[in-house]
């Protein structure tokens, strides 16, 4: 198990090449979040993989636990530096997503139950601003861009964007193995 709720991982990721593949999808429409009840204004997504079999974006950006193997998106094939961030974790990927809070935006205190023990979720912003607030347990975790975090998301956690730019972070829900216990157990 996981003892902190919060861990800068050792990696920095080239922000330009991060930004412009995201700004490269601007034909792609991002799908509204489906858990309405946990945010208010616009949080959406982009999903890079999704379940075998799962070809709707709405039913790409959702996962059924124990539902099947993860596989790339059309979307990932249009992001190949992303691609390469991705092959950098030594790990199985489960779902994998841009996800993004418009200004004004906020993602109420949940917690995601699901997290944690064989899965553990990376957030890597692309986009941020200084008026986000992402708070773990009530403390902030204060991100750049091109970092890479694990959070313990299934600790109390919540995001408010009250900034006039769009927060996007890649987000990677990962499978643990020993080379990503190495990262966090330490």
């Amino acid at each position: 198990m996981i003892d902190k709720d919060r861990i800068k991982l050792p990696f920095q990721f080239d922000v330009e090449k991060l930004q412009n593949e995201v700004e490269g999808l601007e034909h792609v429409e991002w799908t509204e979040h489906f858990v309405r009840q946990n945010y208010n204004g616009d949080w959406s997504v982009i999903p890079l993989t999704a379940q075998e079999g799962r070809n709707h974006p709405i039913l790409m950006a959702s996962a059924i636990p124990n539902g099947g193997k993860f596989i790339p998106t059309p979307y990932l094939a249009l992001c190949p530096y992303i691609s390469s961030v991705l092959d950098s974790f030594l790990c199985e990927k489960a779902s994998v997503r841009l996800m993004k809070l418009s200004p004004g935006s906020e993602i109420k205190r949940h917690q995601d139950y699901d997290l944690d023990e064989t899965e553990v979720r990376i957030h890597l912003p692309v986009f941020t601003n200084e008026k986000v607030n992402f708070l773990v347990n009530d403390v902030p975790v204060k991100m750049n861009e091109g970092e890479c975090w694990y959070l313990k998301l299934s600790d109390p956690h919540q995001v408010e964007n009250k900034g006039d730019s769009a927060r996007i972070h890649l987000v990677l829900d990962l499978v643990l193995n020993d080379w990503l216990k190495r990262y966090l157990e330490n």
